[in-house]
């Protein structure tokens, strides 16, 4: 069940009237990640077995219904961000969490890879306490496992905004423009630095 720690905090941090996160239909749950540009961002996910459906999309910031070029152009205060949706009786959000780190610089405050600017940082929206608790300990694992301080925040989980169509299932849209992108961004090659080996994307 979603809690008060995810929409009230960050309404008043804003001082606006945030609308509260959906409700996860029953058998169901989602879980929202920031990990710089969203069409990287959903293929892992979407190979697990127990994910239903993951959506591209905005979240974190302080306009309703924000366009893409808004996003991008850095005016809204939103992070491009995948919500998941899975079934926990098949996939946990631990493993989530693990598939996550993967596909992330998680050293980076600045943006990931090309990709610059606060809307490209990563970020965890965690939707309960259960949540924040197992992302904030898998977060000092990382930190722990890798040498370094990790940047990544976990935040409240706010509304969410599925980005326009034409944005998702871009991988499987465009796959040569996409492998041109992911490639000509160094992702790839950074987290391969970071990671020691090739991630799924």
């Amino acid at each position: 069940m979603r809690t008060a720690w995810t929409g009230v905090l960050l309404a008043l941090a804003l001082g606006v009237s945030a609308p509260a996160p959906a409700q996860d239909a029953p058998g169901t749950k989602t879980a929202v990640f920031a990990g710089g540009c969203f069409w990287c961002m959903e293929p892992p996910f979407d190979k697990l077995d127990g994910v239903m459906a993951t959506t591209s999309g905005y979240t974190g910031g302080m306009v309703p219904n924000p366009t893409y070029e808004q996003v991008s152009a850095g005016r809204t205060g939103h992070y491009e961000a995948v919500e998941v949706r899975y079934d926990p009786k098949k996939v946990t959000y631990d493993t989530l969490l693990e598939v996550y780190w993967r596909q992330v610089d998680p050293f980076d405050s600045g943006g990931q890879f090309c990709d610059r600017g606060k809307q490209y940082t990563t970020a965890i929206f965690a939707a309960t306490d259960e949540e924040r608790q197992k992302a904030e300990a898998s977060k000092e694992s990382v930190a722990k496992r890798l040498g370094k301080p990790v940047v990544t925040p976990v935040l409240p989980a706010a509304a969410f905004y599925p980005a326009e169509d034409y944005h998702q299932d871009y991988y499987k849209k465009n796959p040569l423009r996409y492998h041109y992108y992911r490639y000509t961004c160094g992702r790839d090659k950074r987290l391969e630095q970071v990671w020691g080996d090739h991630p799924s994307g």
